[in-house]
Parts: structure tokens; sequence; C-alpha cells
């Protein structure tokens, strides 16, 4: 704020108003999509939005209720009722102020993309199946939960569609596609309520379809009243209950909201404080459930327009809390108004764009590893659940990144002759060759040194067939760290050579693997002087150690 003056203000005021009514819509929408009323989803913009902008790391990042948590917010309530998923929320708050202070933001980024577009894909085609009964205006009650029988039910159903129903949601869409092409700084959204609220309304006073599902109908008369403070119990029966809930919610709302200011970064220029954005939305998160509200996080949509109207501090995201609050407080009567199928249009493009077709198609001409986690993510968000999907979206980028640094590391095996420059730069007039006398086997691991590695190591170890060498030369000049299942191997091969009377030498052994290999006690194990800053000491260590075991057996073989 040190540089802020009035033309910056004018234009977030003007971006904060324009963001306001844009997320008026969606914020009802999503919360009934949720199996909340539209208070709640107002309130949740309102408080969560001031917190994001206010505590966030970005400038422009706009917070609030979003579609990706339609589907675990309707699974919790279905389970654990409201009471639930108000624990299941500020669980996940706290879980991202920890992610926050324990500076994970930037772990957060590395998940694969296929991943991301994976379940994103498989909750926005589970949004869209969820509207299918308001679109198409079928009466439908208790529906199952499941996709596939959900489905079921609606192919059984088509035949009771209400046709004023349908026309009002197709007109919504009608006129939420044709907005964008008059003007781009028209919210489609709120222009197709707006206009289809009012010709509905026109409808009613003449006696034509009053059948047509409205909020009011559906909710009941809405009032303009502040929540007041709801408490909750928290036990540990509670807390272990709900873990799973609360670590998607957590996990699904560092991804979208990292990924949303990576996006704004992007257009900006700026650059996003991961750990400090974390801990902004996990205050947000955090602060919501005690006012009724539903998970929070930041939404591209609103930050995008946010950027492209002017905003470009947090004092846009405040303006449009704001905005927000005096809609709550004045204009609560007229949202009941609102058709059900209205809204149903809405979170039908609401999931169109967040399904990523186009990206979907690019990527099949990726790798076949990729094209299949992307179906199996996808497949698993729709047919089973969420919190499903993302945990073992999760196990599959862990092991994705773990197959690829594998890949990656190599061990080769020198004798004979050993180019001490080989892999670098350097020009190979520059290159100095070793000569490295028979009985010494040298093993050079290019790439990081872990359990996966370890495990390739020491089978490429017991592999090797021939007579056993007498020294064996460890490089590892470009090993960047070392873990314990590593030291672990690397232990039981030091001893194990040691039994069998072969040396073993280490070498380029980087200062903070040193370091490790030194609390471990490998350096005593091995002799300090075993350890070698360069691999040309441990060859003429290693070449010293096989002359000198062979005078000794010539010198055997005379007394003999």
């Amino acid at each position: 704020m040190k540089h802020y003056n009035a033309s910056k203000l004018q234009a977030d005021l003007t971006a904060g108003v324009v963001v306001g009514i844009v997320a008026l819509p969606l914020a009802i929408a999503f919360a009934i999509a949720s199996g909340v009323s539209p208070t709640v989803g107002l309130m949740t913009a309102i408080l969560g939005g001031f917190m994001v902008s206010a505590f966030g790391g970005n400038s422009v990042q706009i917070g609030g209720p979003t579609g990706a948590f339609i589907v675990i917010v309707y699974g919790i309530i279905a389970r654990f009722g409201v009471e639930g998923l108000a624990v299941a929320t500020l669980m996940a708050g706290m879980i991202l102020v920890l992610m926050g202070l324990f500076k994970l933001g930037t772990v957060i980024k590395f998940i694969p993309y296929p991943i991301v577009i994976g379940f994103t894909a498989g909750i926005a085609l589970t949004i869209f199946s969820t509207q299918i009964n308001d679109f198409f205006g079928l009466g439908l009650k208790d529906l199952p939960s499941e996709f596939i029988p959900k489905w079921g039910v609606y192919l059984s159903s088509f035949g009771q569609t209400d046709w004023l129903t349908l026309a009002v949601g197709l007109v919504t869409l009608f006129i939420i596609i044709l907005t964008p092409k008059i003007s781009k700084r028209l919210p489609g959204a709120l222009v197709a309520i707006i206009l289809v609220s009012a010709a509905v309304w026109v409808m009613n006073l003449n006696g034509i379809g009053t059948d047509i599902a409205t909020i009011g109908s559906r909710f009941g008369q809405l009032k303009a009243e502040m929540p007041s403070v709801q408490g909750f119990s928290l036990d540990m029966e509670t807390i272990n209950m709900l873990l799973p809930s609360a670590f998607t919610i957590a996990m699904l709302g560092a991804i979208e909201s990292l990924l949303s200011a990576t996006v704004a970064d992007g257009v900006t220029g700026s650059h996003t404080s991961t750990n400090t954005e974390l801990i902004g939305q996990g205050l947000a998160n955090i602060v919501v459930p005690f006012v009724g509200g539903i998970p929070v996080t930041g939404a591209i949509a609103r930050t995008m327009t946010n950027i492209t109207n002017g905003g470009r501090t947090p004092v846009a995201g405040i303006v449009h809390a704001v905005v927000l609050l005096l809609i709550f407080i004045f204009l609560m009567p007229l949202i009941c108004m609102v058709p059900m199928a209205c809204l149903a249009a809405v979170l039908m493009v609401v999931a169109y764009n967040m399904s990523g077709w186009r990206t979907i198609v690019g990527m099949l001409k990726s790798p076949k590893s990729d094209i299949s986690v992307l179906l199996v993510t996808f497949l698993l968000t729709v047919v089973l659940d969420l919190t499903i999907a993302i945990e073992i979206g999760l196990l599959l980028a862990v092991v994705l990144f773990l197959r690829r640094v594998m890949e990656n590391t190599q061990i080769r095996v020198y004798s004979e002759q050993l180019d001490v420059a080989e892999g670098t730069d350097l020009d190979s007039s520059h290159h100095e060759v070793l000569d490295v006398l028979p009985g010494v086997e040298v093993y050079e691991i290019d790439g990081p040194f872990f359990f996966g590695v370890a495990t390739k190591f020491d089978e490429l170890m017991r592999s090797t067939v021939g007579e056993k060498p007498k020294v064996r030369i460890i490089r590892m000049r470009k090993v960047p760290f070392i873990d314990s299942t590593a030291i672990h191997n690397l232990e039981i091969l030091i001893r194990s050579s040691q039994a069998a009377d072969i040396h073993v030498v280490l070498s380029g052994v980087r200062d903070n693997v040193r370091q490790t290999l030194v609390k471990a006690g490998i350096d005593r194990l091995v002799g300090d002087d075993h350890v070698c800053s360069h691999i040309s000491q441990a060859v003429i260590m290693a070449n010293r150690i096989v002359s000198e075991q062979g005078k000794g057996n010539s010198l055997s073989y005379a007394a003999d």
C-alpha cells in the first residue's frame, strides 16, 4: 500500500464492483448445488472473499465458493450433516495453515498436470449431472448420489420433462452464450438471471408457468439477516471420521487456489507468495464454518474478471466482498424470484468451462502413462468419490515422480579405463583418462541416491559376474542427496565387501551428502582415508591397494 494512489483506488473500485456482480449468481448456484441455502453461499463469498484478499499471498486473487467443492460438500452433508461439514471445513483450514507454515506451497505445484486435469474434468461431469433434474424440471426427489444410478433414474424419467422449465433453461443458456459476443465486459450469467427471472415473473402474473420452481419455492422467503455465530462439538471420534474429507478439501483448495494464482501471475507479471496464499486460504476456511459457510478457495474465473477490469491490489477483492454484502442486505427478496432451471443452466456452463475438453484432446498425444493417469483420476472422481480420487491421484503423483527420477538416475560401471570428465561439457581434448588396474571396479551413480535407486544399485552389484574385484570405487559426484534406505544399503555393501576382503572407496562426495554419511557413521565404517574428494585420488588409492595385494600374493607363492 506504500505506492497506493487515487487512480489505483478507482481501478480497484471498478473491478471490485464488477467482480461482486459476477460472483453473485455463482455464489448462489454453488451453494444450492452443494445442498445448502443461497444465504450460506453469499455469506461464504462475503467473508471468505474478504479473508482471502486481506491475508492471501496474491494481490489479485478472488476467493469464495467454487464449483470444484460441490461434489465433496454435497457428499459430506449427505453423510455427516451440516455440522460435519463445518468441522471438516475447519480442519481443512487448519491443514492449509500448517501447509503454509511448513512451506509446502511449492510442493503442491509439483502435482502432475494429468492428475489435475483428470479430477477437474471429473468434477465438471459430476456437476453437470447434478443439474439435469432442475434443468428439465423432472421434479425427482431423493436422487442417488452415485453417478451411474443417478443417470439410470434420469434415463427412465425424461418422459416427465416440464417443457416450460426446459425452455427457461435453454433460454438462459442462449443468453449466457450470446452475451460475450455483444460485450465481453457484461457478466452473461447475471444478465441471463435478470432477464429470465423477470420474464418468469411476468408469466406468473398472467397465470403461466406457475409450476416453474424458483429459489423462493424451494427454500422459502430468504431474509437479509446476519447469521449468528455457530458452535460445534469436536472429539477424537469426529476428527478421525472427518479427517479424510478435511484432507480432500484442503488439497483441492490448495491446488485450485495456487493454480488460479499461477494463471494470475502469468497475466499480471506479479509473483505469488505461495505459502502466504495457503495461510490466507486456511484462515478463510477456519472462519467461515462459524457462520455456517462452505469451503473457500481461489476462483480462476472471478480472479481473471478482476484482472480484466483493472484490479491490481487486494482492495479490489475487499470491495467485491462489500458489494456482495450490500446485495445481501438490500436485495435478498429479489433473489427468491430466480428460477432453479436458470441456476442449473449457469452451472452447466460452469461445468463446461471446467471440463477442459480441449486440453484433454491435446493430451491424447502425450505419453501413454500420462493418458492412463488422467483417465484413472477422471473415472475415480466420477464413478467412486472425490476423496478417493485425490488420495489415489496423489499416490500416482508420487509413483510417477519416483519412476521418472529412477529413470533419470543412471548407474554406470567402469573397468580398465575411466574418462574423468565424461558427462561434462569439457572438450574431448581436455579429458583426462585414468588407467584402472584389473581388480578395480568403478560404479558411478548419476542422480539422487534414494530407496528406489538403492535397490537398483544393490541388484546391479549382486548381478556382477566374473572374478570378484579387490576394490570397489563408488563415484558420487552427481548425487545431490541420499536417503536412509540408500545409507542402509551402502552400509550392507561395505560390510559384506569388507567380509570378502574387498575395499570400498567413496569418491567425489558432495558436502551435504558427506554430512549425512558422517552422521550415519559411514565414514568411520569405510575409513576416513577411503573417502576421496576426487576420482583421481580414488583411482590412485585403488591401484595402490591392488598392487600391494598382488605383491603380497607373489611373496606368499615364493614362500610356498
